[in-house]
């Protein structure tokens, strides 16, 4: 059975959304582990490190200061 395009569109938005969603917590869920809470500044890193891939995000993530991420992300 074929599906339409329409619902073929919608079920791919559907799933993109999903995985953006999933990047975000794993991306927030890593920033509170590494320095205990989220704060304003944190959470505006938080957009730009989801254009990355988790292949990107995540050594910089583990390895970079406070300090450094900011540097790089504001």
């Amino acid at each position: 059975m074929r599906l339409s395009p329409i619902y073929e569109q919608k079920l791919a938005k559907v799933k993109q959304e999903g995985i953006q969603a999933e990047r975000r917590n794993v991306i927030e869920n890593l920033l509170r582990v590494r320095f205990g809470f989220l704060d304003a500044e944190l959470r505006v890193i938080i957009e730009p490190l989801l254009v990355l891939s988790p292949e990107e995000f995540t050594p910089l993530l583990l390895q970079l200061s406070r300090d450094e991420l900011l540097n790089r992300f504001l």
